[in-house]
């Protein structure tokens, strides 16, 4: 289910121009929380592959909840969006 979200989110940020921090989020959350998550529960709780899921899916919530954020702290009415007059086709 979050990762089905965070796919979205992350889509929504990369769609309304944010590409650079939705890059920052995905690689922050990723190897900051996800990686250390999964390196102290596989190998300090002896979880091993069951503890690398759980940092990944800690890294994944820690996503989608970052990019919620955004999404919901966006200016829907400050964005510049063109009309459909000034579409250009290619």
């Amino acid at each position: 289910m979050a990762d089905s979200v965070q796919g979205v989110l992350s889509g929504v940020a990369r769609g309304c121009g944010f590409q650079h921090l939705a890059m920052y989020v995905n690689l922050g959350t990723f190897y900051l929380v996800g990686m250390t998550v999964a390196c102290v529960v596989g190998f300090k709780l002896k979880l091993y592959a069951k503890g690398f899921w759980i940092g990944l899916i800690c890294g994944l919530c820690c996503q989608a909840a970052l990019l919620l954020l955004v999404t919901l702290r966006t200016k829907w009415t400050q964005l510049d969006v063109p009309h459909n007059g000034d579409a250009v086709l290619v």
